[in-house]
């Protein structure tokens, strides 16, 4: 039916006195399909390509480098999968969430660290995503490496906005990385990013192992997928604190080891833990 002849339709009825009960009770229905229709069918601006036979969209929302990848067939609630960092990279678990229904968004934010710069980006896109575009009010946060920095911090201050976090040998402390583990200039990216000398980087208690009690308190569940042997991002700074700290809050945590495995490759050759761990928690 054309959106003119559903309006037609939408008056006449109105007009009925008989039929004004109906009426009440049908147009949060009828709105819902004018809305959809009108606002969110419409194709993502930008260039299109393919991502593993799914549309891709890259386009910017006002001075933010964004992408999509739409599903071939939306699930009920307009789901969502948000990764942080390496889009991309390995990319099994939103091939999988995809086939599932699941948008994935990314919006760049790489050279930020997790700071209030990168949460006031995500903010923004996460506004548009969901007032423009209906997506659901609460999202899935994946994050890989550094990206582990800036769903930890978002999530701390928006935790009604999610339903789980993903991390994959995640930074959680930027005293472990990029300070100890990185180069000069990317220690000292961070710290602009920031606004922070490198005496008071040592004394700040703004990093993701410091910051679980809202997410605790908000019942996140979190998976962390590491490689043991990991040098670039250590487990014992990062992930085992997260743990340790997240367990004695009374958070839900499961942590997916893999032995004799370094920094990479990152996810799971089968990702099915961890898109079962998203339906779970969804």
């Amino acid at each position: 039916m054309s959106m003119k002849l559903t309006l037609r339709v939408l008056l006449q009825t109105l007009a009925s006195n008989r039929y004004y009960k109906v009426f009440c009770c049908l147009l949060p229905c009828v709105l819902a399909i004018l809305v959809s229709s009108t606002v969110f069918a419409g194709e993502w601006p930008g260039a299109r390509s393919n991502f593993h036979s799914f549309d891709q969209y890259d386009f910017e929302v006002d001075d933010l480098n964004c992408k999509i990848v739409a599903p071939k067939k939306i699930a009920p609630g307009r789901p969502w999968i948000w990764r942080a960092r390496f889009f991309g990279h390995e990319p099994q678990t939103e091939i999988a969430l995809l086939e599932k229904g699941f948008h994935v968004a990314f919006v760049d934010v790489a050279d930020l660290f997790g700071s209030p710069q990168a949460i006031n980006r995500w903010n923004r896109f996460y506004e548009y995503l969901t007032m423009s575009h209906g997506f659901s009010k609460k999202t899935v946060l994946e994050g890989l490496s550094r990206g582990g920095l800036i769903i930890y911090n978002w999530a701390a201050v928006n935790p009604e906005k999610v339903h789980c976090i993903y991390a994959d040998a995640p930074v959680c402390d930027f005293k472990s990385w990029p300070m100890e583990k990185s180069s000069k200039l990317t220690w000292q990216k961070c710290l602009e990013a920031y606004g922070l000398t490198e005496t008071e980087a040592l004394r700040f208690r703004g990093n993701p192992i410091d910051n679980l009690m809202p997410l605790a308190d908000a019942g996140i569940a979190l998976l962390h997928v590491i490689g043991e042997d990991d040098l670039v991002v250590p487990v014992a700074d990062n992930t085992a604190v997260i743990e340790k700290r997240y367990r004695a809050l009374g958070g839900n945590i499961t942590v997916i080891r893999k032995p004799g495995i370094g920094h990479h490759p990152h996810s799971l050759e089968d990702p099915k833990p961890i898109v079962d761990f998203v339906l779970k928690h969804m």
